[in-house]
């Protein structure tokens, strides 16, 4: 589904991506793990379209993604944005369905609430969270808002950026079963970027080590532990000792 070759970027002097290749195959769950400020961020935008890379190819569908296929793959994919990324002057269900309120392909608004409140009920919120606004909802309910609306237009791809940042432990746990369910049930191609390995452990088929700007280590996550890759061991164990911090 989804083929990086080679990308490069740059921000001035910074070079943050140095020749990143990876293939994500239609209907796999790809997790990157790395550092802060490794590029995970970079390289999700560079796939969107609101970075463009300084060098490479980007492939959808064995395709490289041109200005025109590009607007085609954006009406093909959800994200879910690390702090929800929630409009706060709009209630719950406006939120869950802005792409159907003022996207492409528009949608009366009554069909609209009726899509968002039945994937606001898949996402474990009951209907009459639909009339509230963000302000009033916990951390935890305003994620399931944001995946709701990542799933709100069936898409093929979905995107989540660090899914669990902010939760405690068990609501953690609950965001990531949830992931896992709507991926599979969907079929969709999944990419994530998480610091969490209980969210890498949970969600991925394949797990990406991205450091310094490139892949390390890629792999599925069954090998995750016995990887025999020093960055990955040094990374999913925490050790401050390593080539990591022999870089820095």
């Amino acid at each position: 589904m989804i083929e990086l070759r080679d990308i490069h970027k740059a921000f001035g002097d910074n070079q943050v991506l140095r020749g990143v290749n990876l293939t994500v195959g239609t209907g796999e769950s790809m997790v990157i793990i790395g550092g802060s400020g490794t590029g995970k961020s970079v390289l999700l935008k560079c796939i969107l379209g609101l970075v463009t890379p300084d060098r490479g190819e980007i492939l959808i569908d064995g395709a490289p993604l041109s200005a025109d296929r590009r607007e085609t793959f954006l009406t093909r994919f959800g994200m879910l944005f690390q702090g929800g990324a929630l409009f706060d002057s709009l209630t719950v269900w406006q939120n869950v369905s802005f792409r159907m309120l003022h996207g492409r392909e528009k949608r009366p608004g009554e069909e609209a609430r009726d899509i968002a409140i039945g994937k606001l009920r898949r996402v474990g919120l009951k209907a009459e969270v639909a009339d509230l606004y963000p302000a009033e909802l916990s951390g935890g309910m305003q994620k399931r808002v944001g995946l709701a609306r990542a799933i709100a237009t069936d898409p093929q791809v979905i995107f989540f950026d660090e899914p669990t940042t902010g939760l405690d432990p068990i609501m953690a746990g609950v965001i990531n079963d949830l992931i896992r369910e709507i991926v599979s049930e969907m079929g969709a191609t999944a990419m994530t970027i998480t610091h969490d390995m209980t969210s890498v452990r949970a969600i991925a088929d394949k797990v990406a080590m991205l450091h310094e700007g490139v892949i390390r280590w890629c792999g599925p996550v069954e090998t995750l532990e016995d990887s025999g890759n020093p960055y990955v061991d040094q990374f999913i164990h925490g050790r401050p000792d390593g080539p990591i911090a022999a870089l820095r």
